[in-house]
């Protein structure tokens, strides 16, 4: 009967003494016996299965008797309304004069329905919070799946693709190390794992520039050691004192292998201080962040003493022919990757004319702070920083700006929402990782990207 029961009868009964629920139950049966004819009688009812069994709970205090009766049907609206009707005739229960009133008929099936709504909220919250990417999550985890997956082996050694036939390569201490330039666009490193230098890396050195890239402390300086005694070793980079090289952003990778400083055999602490200190961006002191490939203006100074130096230190982070020669700076030109760009055009060119002239310079210094953080920079008319914030917070933060910025710098795709604001505030330019899907373009606000600045 369960499973087909639609209603459920609830009714109250009291009686002037003492009964039990027997006796309430016979009550029922006898005093409704006929009265509504044999369609609707109780006992083929349930004989047929469209009336469940009565249920009465019932207790009895100060000789007098109180409790409920319930009772399940699978009949229609008005078969079971009338059954509970006809329930409201009776009088008397056992010797006792008493009364039945039906306080409410219950739809199985609303309650059911109800519970199926509150599991799926349940089921909604619990089971799709954390498995929808975003467009920029799904983009990234491909890319990355996609650079990750080119790790090979160099003789049983781990290393990118392209070592073999690069004719310069990266030597660093461990497949993390790898893994991790790999992720960057570089493809000529190999790993040494660990201190023992292999014959099959030494004899890899032989006619090709080789740069050392390896950890601040005593184990990178016992493999530059051995390196250096079985092997020809041209540059040498390091990572900051406080970090390994699996764990560098992509930024001080880049920072790294520009700072690389000629190594000619000379003591393991002295090379380490010259990459400290040797090549562009000498110091940590230095004004302003280093210029990378997305400036608009940027001006290749060598990284290192030799300005001359045709090798490559790591080849171009999508395509390129293996080997060919390319200024060391190509290393910088893995941002030009993630903007989709031919490797050709990401690398930055003295001579190339900016696409937008009139910028200063510094904006590219700007954009290279912001790029990968999720955060916006709003700037005055002279390019000096207003006000940073996080990304997500770009409408907030230029709607309560008191001095209205010249130009927005954001890590983040531009909203219609966002340009709206911008071109009410009088804002003059908006430069964005990416751009959104824009109903209306407003003509007083240049909306730029940031692979626009480099394209």
């Amino acid at each position: 009967m369960d499973d087909t029961t639609k209603y459920l009868i609830h009714a109250e009964v009291s009686a002037d003494g003492v009964v039990e629920r027997s006796d309430v139950v016979g009550a029922i049966f006898g005093q409704t016996e006929g009265l509504l004819g044999d369609e609707l009688d109780l006992r083929d009812l349930q004989d047929s299965s469209k009336v469940g069994r009565i249920d009465a709970d019932i207790e009895s205090e100060g000789g007098r008797t109180v409790g409920t009766v319930t009772i399940a049907t699978s009949l229609d609206k008005v078969e079971t309304a009338t059954l509970g009707a006809a329930l409201e005739t009776i009088g008397r229960i056992g010797p006792c004069r008493a009364e039945l009133e039906v306080v409410d008929i219950e739809d199985v099936r609303t309650a059911k329905r109800r519970a199926v709504v509150e599991r799926a909220k349940e089921l909604l919250l619990d089971s799709f919070d954390d498995s929808v990417m975003s467009s920029e999550e799904i983009l990234a985890e491909v890319r990355e799946h996609v650079r990750t997956e080119a790790i090979t082996e160099y003789q049983g050694l781990p290393a990118g693709p392209n070592v073999g036939d690069s004719d310069a390569v990266v030597i660093v201490e461990g497949r993390a190390d790898v893994l991790q330039l790999l992720r960057y666009g570089i493809k000529n490193a190999v790993a040494v794992e660990g201190t023992d230098v292999p014959d099959a890396v030494a004899d890899l050195t032989e006619g090709r520039t080789v740069t050392a890239f390896l950890d601040a402390d005593r184990g990178g300086d016992l493999i530059l050691a051995e390196l250096a005694q079985v092997g020809d070793v041209d540059y040498v980079a390091f990572a900051p004192a406080d970090k390994s090289v699996e764990d560098l952003s992509h930024r001080e990778v880049f920072d790294a292998l520009r700072e690389k400083a000629p190594y000619e055999g000379t003591d393991v602490g002295e090379a380490r201080a010259v990459a400290a200190t040797d090549g562009r961006g000498a110091t940590d002191t230095d004004a302003g962040e280093p210029t990378t490939a997305e400036s608009p203006e940027r001006t290749d100074a060598p990284t290192t003493p030799d300005a001359t130096d045709p090798e490559v230190v790591a080849d171009p982070p999508d395509g390129g022919a293996a080997g060919e020669s390319v200024p060391p700076e190509s290393v910088a030109t893995d941002a030009a990757d993630e903007a989709g760009t031919d490797d050709d055009d990401a690398v930055a060119d003295d001579t190339r004319e900016s696409p937008d002239a009139d910028l200063p310079p510094t904006l590219g210094e700007h954009i290279d702070a912001v790029r990968e953080t999720a955060t916006v920079r709003l700037l005055d008319g002279d390019l000096a920083g207003v006000a940073d914030g996080d990304a997500d917070e770009a409408f907030a933060l230029l709607e309560a700006a008191e001095t209205v910025p010249e130009t927005v710098v954001l890590d983040a795709e531009l909203s219609q929402r966002l340009v709206d604001l911008a071109a009410q505030r009088g804002v003059g330019r908006v430069v964005a990782r990416e751009h959104g899907e824009f109903t209306k373009r407003p003509t007083a606000v240049r909306l730029l990207t940031f692979s626009e600045l480099v394209a």
